[in-house]
Protein backbone atom coordinates (compact mmCIF):
# COMPACT_ATOMS: atom_id res chain seq x y z
CA UNK A 1 0.00 0.00 0.00
CA UNK A 2 2.50 2.74 0.90
CA UNK A 3 4.42 2.04 -2.78
CA UNK A 4 1.64 2.79 -3.99
CA UNK A 5 0.82 5.93 -1.95
CA UNK A 6 4.22 7.04 -3.05
CA UNK A 7 3.51 6.36 -6.67
CA UNK A 8 0.25 8.44 -6.36
CA UNK A 9 2.35 11.10 -4.90
CA UNK A 10 4.85 11.85 -6.83
CA UNK A 11 2.12 11.40 -9.96
CA UNK A 12 0.24 14.51 -8.12
CA UNK A 13 3.41 16.16 -7.76
CA UNK A 14 4.20 16.08 -11.20
CA UNK A 15 1.15 16.88 -12.52
CA UNK A 16 0.95 20.78 -9.84
CA UNK A 17 4.21 20.98 -11.19
CA UNK A 18 2.95 23.54 -14.25
CA UNK A 19 0.66 24.94 -12.15
CA UNK A 20 3.75 26.05 -10.10
CA UNK A 21 5.49 27.39 -13.25
CA UNK A 22 2.89 29.42 -14.83
CA UNK A 23 3.39 32.55 -12.19
CA UNK A 24 6.95 32.58 -13.33
CA UNK A 25 6.21 32.43 -16.82
CA UNK A 26 5.01 36.30 -16.60
CA UNK A 27 8.55 37.12 -17.80
CA UNK A 28 11.32 35.41 -18.99
CA UNK A 29 11.52 33.30 -21.91
CA UNK A 30 10.56 30.00 -21.55
CA UNK A 31 10.85 27.09 -23.77
CA UNK A 32 8.35 24.28 -24.85
CA UNK A 33 7.93 20.78 -23.86
CA UNK A 34 8.71 19.64 -27.07
CA UNK A 35 11.76 22.35 -27.99
CA UNK A 36 12.96 20.98 -24.67
CA UNK A 37 12.52 17.13 -25.75
CA UNK A 38 13.81 17.63 -29.35
CA UNK A 39 17.28 19.28 -27.31
CA UNK A 40 17.42 16.21 -25.54
CA UNK A 41 17.27 13.73 -28.14
CA UNK A 42 20.48 15.62 -30.08
CA UNK A 43 17.54 17.57 -32.55
CA UNK A 44 18.13 20.73 -34.31
CA UNK A 45 15.64 23.44 -31.98
CA UNK A 46 15.80 27.12 -33.47
CA UNK A 47 13.82 29.71 -31.40
CA UNK A 48 15.11 33.43 -31.06
CA UNK A 49 12.76 35.27 -28.63
CA UNK A 50 11.10 38.54 -29.71
CA UNK A 51 9.66 40.47 -27.68
CA UNK A 52 5.51 41.09 -28.63
CA UNK A 53 5.95 44.77 -29.27
CA UNK A 54 8.95 44.05 -31.70
CA UNK A 55 6.68 41.83 -34.08
CA UNK A 56 4.72 43.03 -37.34
CA UNK A 57 1.48 43.84 -35.79
CA UNK A 58 0.52 42.20 -38.60
CA UNK A 59 1.28 38.79 -37.19
CA UNK A 60 -0.77 38.15 -34.04
CA UNK A 61 -3.34 39.82 -35.71
CA UNK A 62 -3.00 36.95 -38.31
CA UNK A 63 -2.65 34.34 -35.90
CA UNK A 64 -5.60 35.52 -33.68
CA UNK A 65 -7.82 35.60 -36.34
CA UNK A 66 -6.77 32.13 -38.11
CA UNK A 67 -6.41 30.06 -34.40
CA UNK A 68 -8.98 32.05 -32.14
CA UNK A 69 -11.10 35.02 -32.89
CA UNK A 70 -12.40 35.21 -29.64
CA UNK A 71 -9.22 35.11 -27.99
CA UNK A 72 -10.01 38.64 -26.45
CA UNK A 73 -13.36 37.43 -24.98
CA UNK A 74 -13.03 33.96 -23.62
CA UNK A 75 -11.17 32.97 -20.18
CA UNK A 76 -9.15 30.13 -21.69
CA UNK A 77 -11.37 27.64 -22.99
CA UNK A 78 -14.33 28.46 -25.74
CA UNK A 79 -16.82 26.28 -24.45
CA UNK A 80 -19.04 26.36 -27.77
CA UNK A 81 -16.27 25.36 -29.88
CA UNK A 82 -15.40 22.24 -27.67
CA UNK A 83 -19.08 21.51 -27.48
CA UNK A 84 -19.13 21.09 -31.47
CA UNK A 85 -16.11 19.08 -31.20
CA UNK A 86 -17.65 16.78 -28.73
CA UNK A 87 -20.99 16.67 -31.47
CA UNK A 88 -18.58 16.28 -34.19
CA UNK A 89 -17.14 13.24 -32.54
CA UNK A 90 -20.10 11.77 -31.26
CA UNK A 91 -21.33 11.63 -35.33
CA UNK A 92 -17.37 10.55 -36.32
CA UNK A 93 -16.90 13.76 -37.78
CA UNK A 94 -13.94 15.40 -35.73
CA UNK A 95 -12.79 17.74 -38.33
CA UNK A 96 -11.24 20.13 -36.02
CA UNK A 97 -9.27 20.40 -32.61
CA UNK A 98 -11.88 23.21 -30.93
CA UNK A 99 -8.77 24.53 -28.86
CA UNK A 100 -8.03 28.02 -27.97
CA UNK A 101 -4.57 30.14 -28.25
CA UNK A 102 -4.29 29.93 -24.29
CA UNK A 103 -4.99 25.88 -24.78
CA UNK A 104 -2.73 25.47 -27.28
CA UNK A 105 -0.03 27.45 -24.95
CA UNK A 106 -0.82 24.97 -22.21
CA UNK A 107 -0.16 21.93 -24.41
CA UNK A 108 3.16 23.44 -25.75
CA UNK A 109 4.70 24.55 -22.40
CA UNK A 110 3.61 21.05 -20.24
CA UNK A 111 2.11 18.98 -22.45
CA UNK A 112 2.72 16.81 -26.05
CA UNK A 113 1.44 17.14 -29.19
CA UNK A 114 -1.21 14.85 -30.81
CA UNK A 115 -4.59 14.28 -29.76
CA UNK A 116 -5.65 11.95 -26.68
CA UNK A 117 -8.73 12.46 -24.22
CA UNK A 118 -5.88 12.09 -21.58
CA UNK A 119 -3.92 15.30 -22.65
CA UNK A 120 -7.33 17.35 -23.71
CA UNK A 121 -8.20 16.53 -19.80
CA UNK A 122 -5.04 17.91 -18.72
CA UNK A 123 -4.98 20.51 -20.95
CA UNK A 124 -8.14 22.77 -19.96
CA UNK A 125 -7.56 23.40 -16.67
CA UNK A 126 -4.05 24.30 -17.22
CA UNK A 127 -5.57 27.02 -19.86
CA UNK A 128 -7.98 28.11 -17.11
CA UNK A 129 -4.94 28.40 -14.81
CA UNK A 130 -2.75 30.43 -17.22
CA UNK A 131 -5.58 33.05 -18.19
CA UNK A 132 -6.29 33.19 -14.38
CA UNK A 133 -2.29 34.57 -13.70
CA UNK A 134 -1.35 35.65 -16.91
CA UNK A 135 -2.53 38.87 -19.16
CA UNK A 136 -3.79 38.14 -22.61
CA UNK A 137 -1.06 40.01 -23.93
CA UNK A 138 1.72 37.85 -22.41
CA UNK A 139 -0.65 34.30 -23.10
CA UNK A 140 -0.02 35.87 -27.18
CA UNK A 141 3.70 36.85 -26.84
CA UNK A 142 4.45 33.55 -25.50
CA UNK A 143 2.30 31.56 -27.84
CA UNK A 144 4.30 33.43 -30.43
CA UNK A 145 7.64 32.24 -29.54
CA UNK A 146 7.19 28.76 -28.75
CA UNK A 147 4.58 27.45 -31.38
CA UNK A 148 6.65 24.96 -34.15
CA UNK A 149 6.52 27.09 -36.91
CA UNK A 150 9.05 25.51 -39.24
CA UNK A 151 9.92 21.94 -41.05
CA UNK A 152 12.87 21.51 -39.14
CA UNK A 153 13.33 22.56 -35.43
CA UNK A 154 12.08 26.26 -35.97
CA UNK A 155 9.57 27.70 -33.08
CA UNK A 156 8.36 30.80 -32.84
CA UNK A 157 7.94 34.01 -34.77
CA UNK A 158 11.29 35.09 -35.34
CA UNK A 159 12.68 31.98 -36.48
CA UNK A 160 9.99 31.57 -39.04
CA UNK A 161 10.15 34.48 -40.48
CA UNK A 162 14.00 34.06 -40.85
CA UNK A 163 13.53 30.63 -42.33
CA UNK A 164 10.58 30.64 -44.59
CA UNK A 165 10.82 34.97 -45.70
CA UNK A 166 14.97 36.16 -44.63
CA UNK A 167 13.79 38.72 -42.68
CA UNK A 168 12.80 39.55 -38.56
CA UNK A 169 9.12 38.87 -37.76
CA UNK A 170 9.48 42.87 -36.83
CA UNK A 171 9.35 43.30 -40.85
CA UNK A 172 6.66 41.04 -42.07
CA UNK A 173 3.77 42.66 -44.31
CA UNK A 174 0.09 41.22 -44.22
CA UNK A 175 0.07 38.51 -46.79
CA UNK A 176 3.56 36.59 -45.01
CA UNK A 177 2.37 37.56 -41.58
CA UNK A 178 -0.84 35.48 -43.03
CA UNK A 179 1.22 32.54 -44.43
CA UNK A 180 2.58 31.99 -40.94
CA UNK A 181 -0.32 31.96 -39.52
CA UNK A 182 -1.75 29.62 -42.24
CA UNK A 183 1.00 26.99 -41.67
CA UNK A 184 0.20 26.88 -37.56
CA UNK A 185 -1.71 23.88 -37.87
CA UNK A 186 1.02 21.30 -39.06
CA UNK A 187 4.22 23.30 -40.05
CA UNK A 188 6.19 20.18 -40.90
CA UNK A 189 3.77 19.70 -44.23
CA UNK A 190 2.35 23.11 -44.69
CA UNK A 191 5.17 25.51 -45.57
CA UNK A 192 5.24 29.70 -45.90
CA UNK A 193 8.41 29.34 -47.47
CA UNK A 194 6.89 27.28 -50.70
CA UNK A 195 3.43 27.62 -50.20
CA UNK A 196 1.19 25.73 -52.22
CA UNK A 197 -2.16 26.27 -53.75
CA UNK A 198 -3.92 25.77 -50.00
CA UNK A 199 -1.76 27.49 -48.16
CA UNK A 200 -2.33 30.75 -50.04
CA UNK A 201 -5.75 30.33 -49.83
CA UNK A 202 -5.93 30.04 -46.46
CA UNK A 203 -3.71 33.21 -46.13
CA UNK A 204 -6.03 35.37 -47.77
CA UNK A 205 -8.56 34.23 -45.57
CA UNK A 206 -6.80 35.58 -42.56
CA UNK A 207 -5.39 38.45 -44.26
CA UNK A 208 -8.70 39.57 -44.56
CA UNK A 209 -9.62 38.48 -41.13
CA UNK A 210 -6.47 40.04 -39.26
CA UNK A 211 -6.84 42.98 -41.52
CA UNK A 212 -11.04 43.58 -40.08
CA UNK A 213 -11.71 46.31 -37.96
CA UNK A 214 -14.21 43.96 -36.23
CA UNK A 215 -11.25 41.88 -34.93
CA UNK A 216 -10.81 42.48 -31.07
CA UNK A 217 -6.47 43.63 -30.25
CA UNK A 218 -6.90 42.81 -26.37
CA UNK A 219 -2.85 42.55 -26.93
CA UNK A 220 -2.85 46.14 -27.84
CA UNK A 221 -2.07 45.55 -31.31
CA UNK A 222 -3.12 48.14 -34.02
CA UNK A 223 -2.00 47.83 -37.85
Amino acid sequence: MRPLRTLLAMALLVLLVPYGLTPFYATGHPMSALMLWRSVAGRPVERRWIDLSAMSPYLPRAVVAAEDAKFCSHHGVDWGALREVVDDAEEGEVTRGGSTITQQLAKNLFLWPGRSFVRKALELPLALWIEAVLPKRRILELYLNVAELGPSGQFGAEAAANYAFGRSAAGLGPREAALLASILPNPVKRSARNPGPGVRRLAMTYMARGQSPALQTCWGGGR
